[in-house]
């Protein structure tokens, strides 16, 4: 509203009344506007909220709600906006639509405004006598509830003297305007045969043995006896006009109430909003940090894929010069042979130094030959796997790259699809009955089915990429095979750092320390071969199982080894803790590399870290011992 606290405490509420004033000639002479475009009202005292178009009946009773608002609020905001109330009554009160009035039951007969009656509405009968033609009936309240029923008493009392030969009945009927009109039929029906009040007041005397009837007034309230007991008892005196002033009152009270719900909702409403609004800015920013990642991460990519070109091409760099260096050896060695044949050898014993010379110049050359053959043949074969292996890398990190670039696009369509869901909530609690609303919202449900299909889409493209990543990763694991099956004599022991470890096969080392405690030492050995061979066969056994299966808090399930399986526990018991771990360290790994052929596997295995080897460690180590190999030979 534009105006700060102080301005707003220098009116109490007791000037509330004479300050507005000088809105309401600013609101006459145009000064600030009410009409909105397309018939439409507004607040001009609550610029800065969200909601600017009201209906004539829903501006005013925003005005009201807030002239009679909490305490929180300022005289000032109260002042401008009773003001608004009062020049909406007043002057453009022709702009109202028709209220709907709504339909109060009034009695057929219009009462006197100032005429007290028992309220609740009572209806008395009097003359009621026990004669034998009438048996015992008149006692009972069903029977006077059947008589009246036409007009629908909701309790009857039945009032006998003390010799029990005549009787009154009270009928009460509803407290509403329906029961008035039912206790006023219920009166005209004894007027209309003479039996009324004015009649029994007449014949009291000698009423005869018809019964008397009439509407509970002031002169019943303060008789004496068992009826006027019972009125004052249970009812009190009121006019007509006391009951239309407590209706309106309440009715009142009722629409000041929704007033103050109605702003209350669009209080919270607009707080909706602004959260709303600071969640679509903090997904933004999640969305900017996410490619602000994803970017960092093709960089940090290419920045590796350069140092592994360099690194290769180093690799490539070095062997030329070994080649080189190997050749001019060579060159030497011939040029130390032909000076030897020039050589003219005087005595024997020089000619045999000669020769011996010769012949060793011979086999040094034969052996630099053949060193030269295996170098180019492991030369090429290592050429050749680390081509295969950079583009499979290379296809490899594509595919990721590809599958990281879809995942994303899934992540923002759902982000888009929940920003969507959160539009149509707040465009809900907007109001669903305007049209253009009501649109925004059909438009609002087509571009969300949009993103749902491009969701579909996205989702059957990454599991064809999945697809294409298990077939990249067959590949991989064919050529982990071919490299073991290539590489069986050279990496099979265990005193490298990379080398081939047979997965499910026993240790020995554990049963000959077990062995060397209880036997001697020339038995020691045999008897480790023998235990250690009888439990290689029984864990190729296929009914012999001892694991337990546990499902996990993700709910994936693992394996583990059962402690209380009969032949573990006795194994252990009996040869100790050491062949236990390696008896289950050997199932462990032939449950994960072969459970179904329960027999050991050869594979890559980093023996200096205890782990299975990388591609990349094996070939680097290859390169690294290929290295070596030159050196000592040179």
């Amino acid at each position: 509203m534009g105006s700060s606290s102080d301005e707003e405490s220098d009116f109490s509420d007791s000037e509330i009344n004479e300050y507005k004033e000088k809105p309401y000639e600013l609101l006459k002479a145009g000064t600030h506007k009410v009409r909105g475009p397309n018939g439409s009202f507004r607040c001009p005292f609550c610029a800065g909220k969200k909601k600017q178009d009201y209906q004539f009946n829903h501006l005013y009773q925003h005005a009201i709600g807030v002239a009679k608002g909490s305490a929180s609020r300022g005289a000032k905001q109260k002042a401008n906006h009773l003001a608004l109330a009062t020049f909406l009554e007043n002057d453009l009160a022709n702009e109202a639509p028709p209220q709907p009035q709504p339909a109060v039951p009034v009695p057929a007969a219009k009462p006197e405004q100032s005429e007290l009656y028992c309220w609740p509405w009572v209806g008395i009968v009097v003359n009621i006598l026990k004669e034998p033609k009438n048996g015992d009936c008149v006692d009972s309240s069903d029977y006077w509830s059947k008589k009246f029923s036409k007009y629908k008493p909701v309790e009857i009392k039945i009032f006998w003297d003390d010799d029990r030969s005549t009787a009154q009945v009270v009928l009460r009927f509803d407290n509403d305007w329906t029961g008035f009109k039912n206790a006023m039929e219920f009166e005209k029906s004894f007027e209309a045969g003479g039996h009324s009040k004015k009649e029994w007041d007449g014949r009291r005397t000698s009423p005869g043995s018809n019964i008397y009837g009439w509407f509970a007034r002031e002169d019943d309230y303060k008789t004496e006896g068992p009826v006027g007991d019972y009125l004052r008892k249970n009812g009190e005196l009121k006019t007509i006009s006391d009951l239309v002033q407590e209706a309106t009152k309440d009715r009142n009270k009722i629409v000041g109430t929704l007033v103050n719900e109605i702003d209350l909702k669009n209080e919270n409403l607009d707080e909706l909003q602004i959260k709303y609004n600071e969640k679509t800015l903090s997904l933004s920013r999640m969305l900017e940090e996410k490619d602000e990642l994803h970017r960092s991460f093709y960089e940090e990519t290419r920045k590796l894929q350069r140092v592994s070109r360099e690194h290769i091409k180093r690799v490539l760099d070095e062997q030329e010069m070994l080649n080189v260096e190997l050749e001019n050896k060579k060159k030497r060695l011939d040029s130390w042979s032909k000076e030897l044949n020039k050589r003219e050898a005087l005595t024997e014993r020089e000619r045999q130094k000669l020769e011996e010379e010769k012949t060793k110049n011979d086999m040094r050359n034969n052996s630099l030959q053949l060193a030269s053959e295996e170098q180019r043949k492991a030369d090429k074969n290592v050429l050749r796997l680390v081509e295969e292996q950079k583009r499979e890398k290379e296809e490899a990190l594509k595919k990721v790259l590809e599958l990281e670039r879809n995942l994303d696009e899934k992540q923002k369509l759902e982000m888009e699809i929940e920003e969507l869901k959160g539009k149509l909530e707040v465009m809900k609690h907007m109001g669903g009955d305007d049209a253009a609303v009501q649109q925004k919202i059909d438009s609002m449900n087509e571009q969300l089915q949009e993103k749902k299909d491009d969701l579909d889409g996205l989702e059957d493209l990454n599991k064809q990429l999945l697809l294409k990543e298990r077939q990249s990763n067959d590949e991989l694991q064919e050529a982990r095979k071919e490299l073991i099956e290539g590489l069986q004599e050279m990496l099979i022991s265990s005193r490298v750092n990379i080398g081939i470890k047979r997965m499910g096969e026993l240790d020995e080392k554990a049963f000959k320390n077990a062995c060397k405690l209880r036997f001697p030492p020339e038995e020691a050995d045999i008897k480790a071969l023998e235990l250690c061979s009888l439990w290689q066969e029984k864990m190729k056994h296929p009914d012999w199982h001892p694991f337990r299966v546990v499902e996990d808090s993700k709910g994936n399930c693992q394996n583990y080894i059962k402690e209380d399986d009969e032949l573990l526990s006795g194994l252990k018991n009996e040869w100790g803790d050491d062949v236990y771990d390696a008896v289950t360290t050997a199932l462990k790994e032939m449950h994960e590399y072969n459970p179904s052929g329960c027999y050991s596997v050869p594979e890559l295995w980093n023996f200096k870290e205890n782990r299975k080897a990388t591609l990349k460690e094996v070939i680097s180590y290859i390169f690294a011992q290929l290295k070596t190999l030159k050196r000592k030979r040179t």
